[in-house]
């Protein structure tokens, strides 16, 4: 029971240390496609490996964290976090990755979507996420035509399904933010998975690359054993001769967020930081 309330405490102090503002609530009614009763997230139990897993969701949410002064890019950014879509590494690829996007003046939303194994749902949920954030633009001060997507891992394979899947409706409209467009306008996937699960290790057949897919920006380390996934991406995206940028390093492994420690963490956020400057024009 202890280690359930720790975990408890220590979520409640990663959430409180940054600027949010506000908790949103994806949907106000029935959750689409949802079985059981919208109810409170679970907490994994600890592993000991200081990562917070957040091990069912039911009801979908988004925390929003706006920095105390914005950069000129006025633009937001949607965090996915990992784990396999079976859980959410709610502190690793979440609250610490809010804190680095707040530090570089950039509004950070914190996306709960659905787990264990709601790969469905849990598109919907970041398709309804972006639509919430560019309907409410002019509230957090952010230019609707900026707002991103970065996931790691499973997040980062949601990220992707998103940015080449905007024109399906996975969902029916329940108000007006639905009517916009659910394109992100700009992709960052870090150490990502399931993007090769094709026949012979080929790019994801759910994967749609056509002209209108937004920019990404991909990272990993080589020794990954999710790797082949932003190999296989980055070929269809040259294939397709569409914009990217990838980056590979030679150790890391997978599942590192931002801590230090390894090459891979203390790499890929400066590069990142840079590949935002210019892709996100004044």
């Amino acid at each position: 029971m202890k280690k359930y309330i720790f975990a408890a405490f220590f979520m409640m102090f990663c959430i409180t240390s940054f600027s949010q503002k506000k908790m949103i609530e994806l949907w106000p009614d029935k959750v689409p496609g949802e079985i059981k009763a919208k109810s409170d997230y679970v907490i994994a139990s600890s592993r000991n490996d200081n990562v917070l897993r957040i091990s069912e969701v039911t009801d979908p949410k988004m925390e929003v964290f706006i920095p105390g002064k914005m950069n000129n890019k006025h633009s937001a950014v949607i965090v996915c976090p990992g784990g396999g879509y079976n859980i959410l590494a709610y502190d690793l690829e979440g609250t610490e990755i809010v804190q680095w996007l707040n530090k570089l003046g950039y509004a950070a939303f914190l996306l709960q979507y659905r787990v264990p194994d709601k790969r469905v749902g849990a598109l919907q949920d970041l398709q309804r996420a972006i639509r919430i954030v560019r309907n409410d633009a002019a509230k957090w001060d952010i230019n609707p035509q900026r707002i991103g997507v970065i996931g790691f891992s499973a997040g980062g394979s949601l990220c992707a399904r998103a940015s080449t899947l905007y024109n399906k409706e996975t969902y029916s409209p329940i108000d007006k933010a639905d009517k916009l467009s659910c394109r992100p306008s700009y992709v960052m996937l870090i150490y990502p998975a399931y993007l090769d699960l094709g026949e012979n290790h080929s790019l994801t057949p759910e994967l749609k690359l056509t002209k209108e897919v937004p920019p990404f920006f991909m990272f990993q380390a080589s020794d990954d054993p999710y790797g082949n996934s932003s190999l296989v991406m980055g070929k269809a995206l040259r294939d397709a001769k569409l914009p990217f940028e990838m980056h590979i390093v030679p150790t890391g492994g997978h599942g590192y967020g931002l801590r230090p420690g390894k090459l891979a963490p203390e790499t890929w956020p400066s590069l990142a930081e840079r590949w935002m400057s210019v892709i996100i024009k004044d």
